[in-house]
């Protein structure tokens, strides 16, 4: 195991919850009652955003400390999963709703983006890579990148981008950020093989074989995205001791 993984392996034990890593893979098929990542049919196409019920049970514990009121992350749909889920994302999932759709919780999606956030802020700023090939996802990654120092890849990640020396936009990071492992898939391919680590911010239906911290949330919604970037900018940079100048309205993408 490499220093950078073990750092990251240390920050998901504090957090009291280790994610499955490329040596854990779970099988591409390996879901409950629904569809795998490979089957999934939102993974092309930006659904319509999920009206969010600002009265729903997305956690346990009710007097969780969050990093921002539950009513925010309710109002942004974060919790708002999808109508499939994997074996591997069922941790994170608080329960179902009547109408089919799972609902995320919301206090292990809080306790998450402040480990990935410390993890983070271990590394120099320019080491950094954020890649995002959702629409909703590309606005707030590459507002989180200028926050923090990092560099960002969205739309399509072009092929070789970390594995081609010889391909003009080859680059060499010690840690990847992704939206969404099916759409970023060529990004999370291209890191495992060369051994970087990656934070992956995985919706009900994603697997996680091959990401080492998994952040759950709705990671096709608009406003979800925005809250989840928003807050890990903020958070990365207080753990490097640097004032977090940031609001959300800085990250939300205009329709």
């Amino acid at each position: 195991m490499s220093d950078n993984e073990e750092g990251l392996e240390a920050e998901a034990t504090e957090s009291e919850a280790v994610d499955e890593t490329a040596a854990e893979a779970v099988p591409a098929d390996e879901t409950t009652d629904d569809v795998s990542d490979a089957e999934a049919p939102e993974a092309e196409a930006e659904p319509q955003e999920e009206t969010p019920v600002l009265d729903e049970d997305v956690m346990p514990d009710d007097e969780a400390d969050l990093l921002i009121p539950v009513e925010d992350y309710l109002a942004a749909g974060v919790h708002i999963g999808t109508q499939q889920k994997t074996k591997s994302m069922e941790r994170f999932i608080h329960r179902v709703r009547t109408d089919g759709l799972y609902v995320l919780d919301v206090s292990q999606t809080d306790d998450r983006i402040r480990t990935a956030a410390r993890f983070l802020a271990n590394y120099n700023p320019e080491q950094i890579l954020v890649a995002s090939s959702r629409q909703y996802g590309r606005f707030p990654a590459e507002k989180f990148a200028d926050a923090v120092g990092a560099r960002a890849r969205t739309g399509r990640f072009i092929p070789g981008t970390l594995t081609n020396p010889d391909y003009d936009g080859y680059i060499e990071p010690d840690v990847v950020v992704v939206t969404d492992p099916i759409g970023d898939a060529q990004a999370v391919k291209e890191a495992i093989t060369v051994g970087i680590p990656v934070i992956a911010m995985c919706d009900s239906n994603n697997t996680t074989s091959n990401v080492d911290l998994v952040v759950p949330t709705n990671n096709k919604g608009r406003k979800a995205l925005s809250v989840v970037y928003w807050l890990l900018a903020n958070e990365t940079l207080d753990n490097r001791g640097a004032e977090p100048a940031y609001a959300l309205e800085d990250f939300e993408t205009s329709l």
